[in-house]
């Protein structure tokens, strides 16, 4: 019906001649949480969780499959969700975070991951780490293991066996959290430790942060050896978790050609052929925490390969079901029988389906954001261009629904990070500034990362140099096409995206109406010198182009040192709790224009994060851009 109800919408537009981008949506219906924002199912396939949003205010909705009635609701306001793990039929676990400093521990303002577990069946909610003593945070989703028929999460927590905190393992019965003993204490060094399918701790990564140096120590007959020690001054490998055989564990390793996954023998450290390159997630059956799969990215869309061949064929029946649409896996039962999916339709947007292989069946759970109708997706297209040195780069160009492709206004809207990548598929920020009337260009500029290795190492040293220039190198190139208007032409980006937008207004002037800049670092030295941590120094400097935090160089790209620049109007959002990107990085480059007499405009967003998890300053952010756009850059 879904699909159906998008045709006949389109078609009725057509034939009454109306303008769809006149009745685009409210902008709210962009800005606002989504309506679902995760689904988890129960390891017997008898339960979802998922967390909506009623009006702006989160909550967790279990309900039953066979009928699909609501059995539980848990209204959380806007406490941050961070996830949700079934620890057993009967036990949800929810991870949630605030911002902060930890009571009587001596550690930075950041934001600190909690979980609480929910006894389903019986109506009671305790804190997962009740019984732990240690900090009361978690460092990743739990992993759930079945030991003599009784459910237990092991959790990557903190204790103290000295004056300082250590990474250490918790196993912790659900059913008697106060049931608490450490499985594994690590070293001031442990990054991650793996735990087998009988709970115990048989891998174990350590870094020598001082040293730039990797170790794995493995256990077998309960010695432990080390086995592999690799010098990694910034790109160490990753201990991922168990191998296929229950034997061995995942290790990836960054290559000349990419990341290479192998597999380690835990008995004497043997690794084998490579299994995957460039790899994005690995895929462990729920159980056993076997390896069972892994998801490359195709042009921006997942590809999910099993070494089941029957896993294999569920999957291309899954996908099957939804020709021409994205489709991610969300989750699914022990037996896999039952499949939680995302799909995101090029002309529908994202909604949720449940597919049930034994009845050969789908059933929508509903649509990531309500009141999106077909009329309110623009197309986002492919588009490839050079750069002024040759550089081959492609995007995606959000169009304006019902206007012609000539002499568009434009939005640049680069990506954080900047080693992400911009993909194809629904993006709810970019879709409400083209509901507005503007094009939207998103490029994969030099330094991104999940296209290609060659692309990510383009950008080694560019950062506000020929990482800026590639995205108005994409501004020439539509306008030599006669797509936009080189004219009207505004940058608008959030963390990296958002520091492309202060260099579009003060590094590669002349290309830019106006920019807009959420969370974005402004003083590079000040930003590089508060990492304590020397490996993520010497990231940040690779791309830099500078030798340390202390290098003149990084004045030279530093937006806050070229206030004076300025020469087009500048808006610059940041929430109050952001612990990425600090808040003061927006205020000195709002005293430094003012010190220059540059007018511009902060916005502090109270009690928002790095990632604008809040609903109302979610909205209140979109809405002081496109109020600004529409000021300095009028769509018509």
């Amino acid at each position: 019906m879904r699909f159906c109800f998008g045709r006949l919408f389109a078609g009725l537009c057509a034939a009454v001649a109306l303008s769809c981008a006149a009745a685009a949506a409210p902008l709210e219906v962009y800005g606002r949480l989504p309506r679902i924002e995760d689904v988890a199912m129960a390891p017997d396939g008898a339960h979802l969780a998922l967390t909506v949003t009623n009006g702006e205010a989160r909550e967790v909705v279990v309900q039953q499959i066979a009928d699909m009635k609501i059995v539980k609701r848990m209204p959380v306001g806007e406490t941050k969700l961070r996830d949700l793990t079934w620890g057993s039929p009967n036990h949800l676990i929810i991870t949630w975070s605030r911002t902060g400093t930890a009571g009587g521990v001596i550690a930075p303002r950041q934001e600190w991951p909690m979980a609480l577990v929910v006894d389903v069946k019986n109506d009671r909610a305790r804190s997962l780490m009740e019984g732990v003593n240690g900090m009361n945070v978690i460092y990743r989703s739990p992993d759930i293991r079945v030991l003599d028929g009784k459910p237990y999460a092991f959790v990557n927590g903190v204790s103290f066996p000295g004056s300082q905190g250590v990474l250490t393992v918790f196993r912790i019965d659900l059913n008697n959290v106060r049931q608490t003993r450490v499985t594994f204490a690590g070293s001031l060094g442990t990054r991650n430790v793996v735990v087998d399918e009988a709970g115990e701790a048989v891998a174990e990564s350590v870094y020598d942060d001082r040293a730039g140096r990797w170790r794995l120590r493995l256990k077998s007959s309960d010695i432990w050896t080390e086995v592999l020690v690799v010098d990694a001054p910034i790109d160490g490998p990753s201990l991922l978790g168990m191998g296929r055989d229950g034997a061995s564990v995942l290790v990836s390793t960054d290559t000349e050609d990419g990341a290479e996954v192998r597999e380690v023998a835990l008995k004497d450290g043997a690794q084998s052929a490579a299994l995957a390159k460039d790899a994005t997630s690995f895929i462990h059956d729920p159980v056993s925490r076997r390896l069972i799969g892994f998801v490359h990215t195709i042009d921006g869309a997942p590809a999910y390969t099993f070494f089941d061949p029957a896993d294999q064929r569920l999957w291309r029946g899954v996908a099957a079901a939804f020709p021409g649409d994205l489709v991610r896996m969300i989750s699914w039962s022990n037996d896999r029988t039952q499949v939680v999916v995302r799909v995101d339709s090029p002309k529908d947007g994202p909604a949720y389906a449940l597919v049930d292989r034994n009845k050969h069946t789908a059933v929508w759970l509903g649509p990531e954001y309500r009141d999106l109708t077909p009329s309110d997706v623009a197309e986002k297209r492919t588009v490839s261009f050079k750069a002024a040195d040759g550089l081959a780069l492609a995007g995606y160009l959000t169009l304006p629904r019902g206007r012609a492709e000539k002499a568009l206004p434009l939005v640049v809207f680069p990506h954080g990070g900047p080693a992400v990548r911009d993909m194809p598929g629904f993006d709810w920020w970019a879709q409400a500034m083209a509901s507005r009337g503007y094009a939207v260009l998103q490029v994969n500029y030099r330094g991104s990362d999940g296209v290609t290795r060659s692309l990510l190492e383009a950008g080694y040293g560019q950062w506000g140099r020929k990482m800026q220039t590639d995205l108005s190198d994409g501004v020439r190139y539509l306008a030599g096409q006669g797509v936009i208007d080189p004219k009207r032409v505004c940058i608008v980006g959030a963390s990296y995206g958002g520091y492309a937008a202060l260099a579009g207004a003060t590094l590669d002037r002349g290309v830019y109406r106006c920019a807009a800049s959420v969370a974005g670092p402004a003083d590079l030295k000040r930003m590089v010198g508060a990492y304590r941590v020397r490996r993520a120094q010497r990231y940040w400097t690779r791309f830099m182009g500078a030798d340390d935090a202390k290098d003149p160089d990084l004045s030279k790209i530093s937006p806050s040192e070229h206030a004076g620049e300025v020469e087009i109007p500048l808006l610059m959002i940041h929430g109050r709790d952001d612990t990425v990107v600090p808040l003061e990085q927006s205020q000195i480059m709002a005293r430094a224009l003012e010190k220059a007499g540059k007018p511009s405009e902060l916005v502090v967003l109270p009690g928002e994060d790095h990632w604008l998890t809040t609903g109302t300053t979610r909205q209140a952010m979109l809405t002081s851009v496109v109020t600004f756009l529409e000021k300095h850059n009028p769509p018509h």
